[in-house]
């Protein structure tokens, strides 16, 4: 609600299994009057899972996506969050109670 002076607040999520498709036939360009038209048939690339982090004040999002969605991934982000963040700022995280988020390896 009111962070300290020095200190930049992110709430941080994630959405597992994205599916990534790919349209077997390009997408019809748009005509005045008719709706975009694509085929209903795809090709699955598996999936994939975005980690985000939204700072509240300014907007700005810091976001990856891995291929699996483990405590060694999110872990990778917060390290990423923690480079990409000024050294004088301290770095408030706002996240929900998410398994990946407890364990002892996050929390160290």
């Amino acid at each position: 609600m009111s962070p300290p002076n020095r200190a930049i607040v992110l709430c941080v999520d994630e959405k597992s299994q994205i599916q990534a498709l790919d349209r077997e036939q390009p997408v019809l360009p748009m005509i005045p009057g008719v709706p975009e038209r694509r085929t209903h048939t795809y090709l699955r690339n598996g999936t994939t899972s975005l980690f985000a982090a939204l700072d509240i004040a300014t907007g700005a999002v810091i976001g990856k996506c891995y291929k699996r969605h483990r405590t060694t991934e999110f872990l990778d982000f917060l390290k990423r969050i923690d480079a990409e963040m000024p050294d004088d700022l301290d770095v408030h995280l706002v996240m929900d109670n998410y398994a990946t988020h407890k364990t002892t390896t996050i929390k160290t």
